[in-house]
């Protein structure tokens, strides 16, 4: 009398099927991790069974391991571990029962969300008919770690039922064996399978063996605790996961409990291709889930302007959906992310006050990565300007200082951060915008990058006090009273009228500066939020799209400067030369700014008045 008992699966599982082999998974490969993974569970639980005295274990002696054989000829596919094994009704609930604590609650919740649940997969092992995406039969041997119990062999072809019955000479564990579909049969290389198991078990702690050989050959450091992992392990596992010939720069290795359960190991590389403008870098970190790959280059998990940081973060409290291919607690990877931004910032700013210089190396490499956090991200902007980094007045050419250092240094009666952009810092130091802040000993950024003024404009305040731009300074020059040769107050509002008629059109407003020390004069942008190069920066990137208007600029005249006073003089005697010359001293001070774009007008003018000067020899 045949033992073989033929069973229908329960009236949901072929639709239940349907789904995990045409919609569940997007990567046909999954199925190979799927089954390395239950078997790596496998193991895993009968160690822990082992190292709390369950009993006695069969075949105590044989080494928890998983091996995977390909056979071409038969076109089978086996993946074999020597773990925990099952009995007759684990089998059958396991595998016969899909779903087993409800089949119909579980395809009402798919059909609810349209997508899977989250929470689901430590409910129900689906993870095990993703097989029969690759397969046209499926059979199980399995024999359970306790003794006296018998093997078992369990088939199926996915269509609407199984078979079970005793198996003779089966050793302790499970053996999967498939039999292919017909395009499936690449699976049955060598070299596919190393492919697929590397990329996604390579760091399963039990040994997987194809073909005689060990794949899973490095460990995965990051579940050890650091004062275990040397130095040249660290470096070989970044070189090995971070596809860089170099060692990193910095490292970072942690453990946290709260919020999450997480075990991350990242790494700065020492250059940055994209800071060079080869191409648009991708996140590198890697997110697994009991040292098993859920998704590589994972997206969301760290935020954008993170990603030239390297490595992998693990954490077992991630509730997966079904298919283990993606995360769909959005509010969790959120959770997640800033957990691991946080602990990323608070690393840097801790380097940078234990070694400034080496730190200098890093933001020397990455800063624009920085800058493209305080404007893109909100939450962490704060964090990020501590670990910016400017040339000063104050300091020598070359070195960096901090905000925190400035603020430091500044004097009692200063209360805001200046801060000057310009093309190098020879031009900052000779901008008519710096003779103000020199004359009163006021520390000023230079900013030689024109995207820093847009980060400190995002950033608006540091230690709450307010980034300022040196152009926008309330400001003024102590002076003396006018002496004998300057211009009166009455002459300087007189000058500012006649000024303001004749260059109508070309400035917003004219007046007598207090700001000034040894210019003649200086073009102010007329928009309280904007700057001469901020202004700049945006034509030049919206120069597709039609540029910006030009804003005519405020203008501002030293009645004290030896040119103005004759200016002064000349528009009583000669009105159209004082005009020339009223327009060139504007241009002057446009040219200063960085407003000039068309010098042609410019060039005329100039030659016409040097021909009235040659003219007079």
């Amino acid at each position: 009398m045949s033992t073989v008992e033929r069973r229908p699966f329960q009236a949901e599982i072929q639709q239940l099927l349907d789904i995990v082999i045409h919609s569940l998974y997007t990567d046909r490969e999954v199925f190979v991790r799927e089954l390395v993974s239950n078997a790596a569970d496998a193991c895993e639980k009968l160690r822990f069974l082992q190292s709390s005295g369950e009993g006695t274990v069969f075949e105590s002696e044989k080494a928890l391991g998983i091996t995977v054989v390909p056979d071409e000829e038969a076109a089978t596919l086996t993946i074999a571990d020597t773990g925990v094994g099952m009995t007759e009704a684990e089998l059958v609930e396991n595998l016969g029962t899909i779903a087993h604590s409800g089949t119909k609650a579980f395809l009402k919740q798919l059909a609810d969300n349209q997508k899977p649940d989250t929470r689901l997969i430590g409910q129900f092992g689906v993870g095990f008919y993703s097989a029969f995406m690759a397969a046209k039969k499926v059979t199980v041997f399995t024999r359970s770690f306790r003794e006296g119990e018998s093997g078992w062999k369990w088939t199926s072809d996915g269509a609407g039922g199984y078979e079970i019955e005793p198996a003779t000479d089966v050793p302790r564990g499970t053996k999967i064996v498939l039999e292919l579909k017909d395009d499936a049969k690449d699976f049955l290389k060598e070299g596919t399978l190393e492919r697929v198991i590397k990329r996604y078990s390579n760091f399963v702690t039990f040994p997987i063996e194809l073909g005689g050989k060990r794949l899973n050959t490095v460990q995965a450091i990051w579940a050890r605790s650091k004062n275990d992992v040397k130095d040249e392990e660290y470096n070989e596992f970044y070189k090995y996961i971070g596809h860089d010939s170099d060692e990193p720069l910095y490292r970072l290795h942690f453990t946290a409990d709260a919020p999450l359960s997480i075990q991350a190991l990242l790494f700065v590389p020492q250059r940055s291709f994209e800071a060079i403008g080869l191409v648009r870098q991708e996140s590198e970190v890697h997110l697994y889930c009991k040292k098993v790959l859920i998704e590589p280059k994972a997206k969301g998990l760290l935020p954008e302007w993170l990603r030239f940081v390297k490595g992998v973060v693990d954490s077992e409290d991630l509730p997966l959906n079904v298919s283990r291919e993606r995360m769909q607690d959005s509010e969790l990877m959120k959770k997640l992310s800033r957990a691991l931004t946080n602990r990323f910032l608070k690393f840097l700013n801790d380097e940078a006050e234990k070694n400034a210089e080496q730190y200098d190396k890093f933001y020397k490499e990455h800063h624009r990565f920085l800058k493209e956090g305080v404007l893109s991200d909100w939450d962490h902007r704060e964090a990020l300007g501590k670990l910016l980094r400017f040339q000063s007045s104050t300091t020598e050419s070359g070195k960096m200082t901090s905000l925190a250092e400035y603020v430091k240094r500044m004097p009692s009666d200063q209360t805001e951060i200046y801060y000057l952009a310009a093309a190098n810092r020879d031009a900052a130091e000779t901008s008519p915008y710096f003779e103000v802040f020199k004359s009163r000993s006021y520390e000023v950024l230079f900013l030689d990058d024109p995207a820093e003024e847009f980060v400190l404009e995002r950033l608006s305040s540091f230690d709450n006090k307010s980034l300022t731009a040196a152009e926008k300074a309330n400001l003024t020059v102590v002076q003396p009273p006018a002496k004998e040769g300057e211009l009166t107050e009455e002459q300087s509002k007189s000058l500012s009228e006649w000024l303001k008629e004749k260059l109508a059109g070309s400035v917003h407003d004219v007046r007598s500066s207090n700001r000034l020390v040894d210019s003649p004069a200086v073009a102010i942008e007329s928009d309280s939020m904007m700057t001469a190069t901020m202004r700049r920066t945006l034509r030049a990137v919206n120069k597709d799209k039609g540029g910006m208007d030009n804003e005519p600029p405020d203008f501002e005249f030293n009645p004290r400067h030896p040119m103005i006073v004759k200016l002064e003089g000349l528009r009583q005697k000669n009105s159209d030369l004082a005009v020339q010359i009223a327009e060139q001293v504007l241009d002057n001070a446009r040219i200063s700014a960085g407003m000039l774009e068309d010098p042609r007008a410019m060039l005329k003018r100039i030659n016409g008045l040097l021909e009235q000067l040659l003219n007079k020899e």
